[in-house]
């Protein structure tokens, strides 16, 4: 008997591709796009359709014809709006710069459709991403880095639990991008020469600060920019509008370049330094889900990456009295950001994860 797998199709090629794909392997595929936009209108903004708006349903449901398949449409606004917006707009708030795709990931395409697609006798789910799955000999499941570098993906999916990985089928994660185009082309798909969509999806024109004073109909309050000794610099338009490592955009003339070393809620004040007051060697993250490994029972050697398109860095990690990860890196990294993920990867397979508390200057 066929195995039953739902694919999360949000109207781009690569999750085109990923049913295609496993239609060959003899799964039956059904596909499916999960509504999760607040505001049909917001949708329109897209000039392409982001991973999510409706030009997405269009595409998928044409690419489900093609590929002669059932697809649904399922609503998934509410645990979208609850586990992805509220959580975005809550650690902006806190002076932090969240991952909304992490949270996404996490607890809406694979919670959510996961549980969905178990209560209609599906026995996996599988999306596009850029990520392999194995099977350990511990008797885990991990995720592996993708074929391609460019396009690897698992930092976004550190997350995962052993059970949603072990009902997961990633099978785009064994091809590069240019190969991926190609099978569309040879299949005649029609989002073949859709270009990827790069933006958050629920703020694509990418203003984060004016959709967080939207969604709590609230002003940000301006404050005070600061230097490391609490000298006023000047005044900034709120914290929501910036984050740590930034230089541009931050409306100040000081005669030299100046980057945010850090922001402190309690005082609504954003400090300013040079590049190098933006290092630091080292980081406490929280919440850790660890992948490859039960547990981190002792100091382990890794490469960790701080944020997406970071190339990842050689550090040692161990847990903290307070189940926190402490993470020290061999050498000072650039913009340690609170409320962003560090992923630990060992062999090309990610060890795990957690969310940066805050960084650590002195070791």
């Amino acid at each position: 008997m066929k195995k039953k797998v739902v694919v999360g199709m949000s109207g781009g090629v690569d999750s085109s591709v990923a049913a295609y794909l496993l239609k060959e392997q003899g799964y039956d595929v059904i596909g499916v796009t999960m509504m999760i936009w607040q505001e049909e209108e917001q949708s329109l903004l897209e000039e392409n359709g982001g991973c999510c708006g409706l030009s997405a349903v269009e595409d998928a449901r044409r690419v489900a014809q093609h590929l002669e398949i059932p697809y649904y449409v399922m609503n998934f606004k509410k645990e979208f709006k609850e586990n992805v917006i509220d959580y975005f707009v809550g650690e902006y708030q806190k002076a932090r710069t969240p991952n909304p795709c992490i949270a996404c990931n996490r607890y809406v395409k694979w919670e959510s459709l996961l549980k969905r697609s178990m209560e209609i006798g599906a026995d996996y789910i599988a999306t596009g991403h850029y990520a392999r799955i194995a099977s350990l000999e511990n008797g885990r499941y991990t995720l592996k880095k993708s074929a391609t570098d460019a396009k690897d993906q698992t930092y976004a999916l550190y997350n995962l639990t052993q059970y949603q990985l072990s009902h997961t089928l990633m099978p785009v994660g064994e091809y590069k991008k240019d190969e991926i185009r190609k099978i569309a082309e040879e299949m005649q798909l029609p989002v073949a020469h859709k270009p990827d969509s790069q933006e958050i999806c629920f703020v694509p024109d990418g203003d984060y600060a004016s959709f967080i004073e939207k969604e709590t109909m609230e002003k940000a309050i301006p404050g005070n920019f600061v230097d490391r000794d609490g000298n006023i610099l000047g005044q900034h338009k709120g914290i929501i509008h910036y984050t740590i490592g930034q230089r541009k955009g931050l409306g100040i003339a000081l005669g030299k370049p100046a980057f945010v070393a850090d922001i402190r809620k309690n005082t609504n004040e954003v400090v300013l330094g040079d590049n190098e007051d933006v290092f630091a060697p080292g980081l406490i993250a929280e919440q850790p889900n660890f992948m490859s490994i039960e547990q981190l029972d002792g100091p382990m050697d890794v490469w960790a990456k701080i944020r997406y398109n970071h190339k990842g860095a050689p550090c040692r990690i161990e847990m903290t009295e307070k189940g926190q990860v402490k993470v020290i890196f061999k050498e000072a990294q650039r913009a340690i950001t609170p409320g962003q993920a560090v992923v630990f990867y060992k062999d090309d397979c990610v060890v795990g994860g957690g969310t940066i508390v805050h960084k650590i200057m002195e070791v």
